[in-house]
């Protein structure tokens, strides 16, 4: 997702994009790695590349880890070696949830599953790996060029006269087109460091969900759905535990780029338009 809305916008800023696809830089592979990141020699690498599937990362631990861990260090150790800046996403999920107010870039991660540790050993490795590095944490994505919780919403809420969310998890959506532009703005202005980027304000999954569907609606799409029912997490067992408050501080990402970040109504409202842009009805985009 993130790359389908950041490769199009650096290449609006004059970069010469190099994208390439999982058979073309399989990250894992420290040797494929190794020898296309020299000969391509980029002045930047951005790592767009995961293992997201958070609940079946519990029963594909290695898989997540080589992926997550493994291949952002790699990453890491060939953009050092031939003096890249490496721009790398990670993710809420570092955190447990425990705090009640938002999550600073230096207050102690302790992740709470599998996909959050993986990503935590990542950015260790990072570091390890090259001192020239953004990290960026960053929730919630939903964006085009892959499946999301608000497509999945809207496509169930055409289906169903009634679905249930969860309401007790707390954090940030953020759309890829607005993270997209957070990664340049930090690609070119910001010193090395970990940096936290999501869009303005609070939701639980069930606020989302909430807005997603009127958003739809306010776009003629014609839905099903009836009612909206809030439930709680224990009411929504899952493989794996999430934290229920991962709202991120984005005072560092603010007084570093001089940016302002739009409310996650406001990027919610551009992200449904896009993906009705022509059409007036319609049950799931």
């Amino acid at each position: 997702m993130l790359a389908s809305d950041l490769c199009p916008l650096l290449s609006e800023e004059g970069y010469e994009v190099v994208a390439l696809s999982r058979t073309q830089l399989d990250i894992t592979d420290a040797s494929m790695v190794r020898d296309v990141v020299e000969r391509v020699q980029p002045w930047c690498v951005v790592n767009c590349a995961a293992y997201t599937r958070v609940d079946d990362a519990e029963d594909e631990k290695d898989l997540a880890f080589s992926v997550n861990a493994a291949g952002a260090g790699n990453l890491a150790m060939t953009a050092g070696r031939v003096g890249a800046r490496l721009v790398h996403v990670s993710t809420d999920f570092v955190f447990d949830g425990e705090k009640n107010v938002p999550y600073k870039e230096d207050d102690a991660p302790n992740p709470l599953n599998t996909y959050g540790m993986s990503k935590l050993q990542g950015e260790r490795l990072v570091r390890d790996g090259t001192d020239d590095h953004i990290i960026i944490r960053s929730s919630w994505l939903y964006g085009p060029g892959g499946e999301n919780f608000v497509r999945r919403i809207i496509s169930k809420a055409g289906e169903s006269e009634e679905l249930s969310v969860v309401y007790d998890q707390v954090g940030s959506p953020t759309y890829t087109a607005d993270l997209a532009a957070a990664v340049l703005h930090l690609m070119e202005e910001a010193p090395a460091g970990v940096y936290n980027f999501s869009n303005e304000g609070v939701a639980s999954w069930y606020d989302l969900a909430y807005m997603a569907v009127e958003a739809a609606r306010a776009k003629g799409v014609s839905l099903k759905l009836q009612r909206l029912k809030p439930i709680l997490t224990e009411e929504y067992p899952t493989p794996a535990k999430r934290p229920r408050y991962s709202v991120l501080d984005k005072e560092r990402y603010r007084d570093t780029t001089g940016t302002a970040i739009a409310h996650w109504v406001d990027a919610l409202s551009r992200y449904v338009d896009s993906m009705w842009q022509g059409r007036r009805t319609g049950g799931g985009g």
